[in-house]
């Protein structure tokens, strides 16, 4: 059987990945991502998933590499994560009582014989009005900071989600179903 890698530094992927049961290593690579691209959001998140899978495939023989890129698109912008509490307050308040897109993109690629397979999928998420408290004292908590939108849907996150539409695994960072699909492709079944 072919080695499976996981092509990403997150754990939040390494701990969704693990649900399948699947042995697997994780390759982090060191693909330096650029956000500022005139493709539209899917074909962008297929793109960087696809570069961060080649970016590994080439260390390892006989295997499927898989990688993930997850970014949030507001009123057509994307966001990515805010490293500082001032960028991740500012995407709070930007997404405040709003609805806003999360979109990951995902690539499989077979090292041995060069098949790729690269996919998007979206999830809709909307969040409750949030006081100006609410916003400070979640961005206090640490959470928002190099998290895609500013939340952690998992985490304290949650309790800001008023609903969501689409694949909930896809707002943490992979969207499962579709990744199980595809490795199907690749004769890897898990149920």
């Amino acid at each position: 059987m072919k080695t499976i890698i996981l092509a990403s530094a997150s754990p939040r992927r390494k701990e969704i990945f693990e649900k399948t049961g699947l042995k697997f290593s994780v390759d982090a690579g060191n693909y330096e991502e650029d956000m500022d691209s005139t493709l539209e959001p899917h074909r962008l998140a297929r793109f960087l998933s696809f570069q961060k899978a080649t970016n590994v495939a080439h260390r390892h023989a006989n295997a499927l590499v898989i990688a993930a890129d997850t970014f949030i698109v507001f009123k057509g912008r994307l966001m990515g994560k805010p490293h500082t509490r001032v960028e991740a307050h500012k995407m709070l308040k930007t997404l405040n009582g709003k609805m806003h897109s999360v979109i990951t993109g995902f690539t499989v690629v077979d090292t041995e014989s060069g098949k790729r397979l690269s996919r998007s999928v979206e999830t809709r998420v909307w969040f409750k009005q949030m006081t100006d408290i609410e916003i400070a004292t979640y961005v206090k908590s640490g959470e928002p900071l190099d998290k895609a939108g500013a939340y952690a849907i998992q985490g304290l996150g949650s309790v800001i989600v008023r609903k969501i539409e689409g694949d909930y695994l896809n707002v943490v960072g992979l969207p499962l179903h579709a990744v199980a699909k595809a490795l199907g492709q690749f004769g890897i079944k898990i149920l």
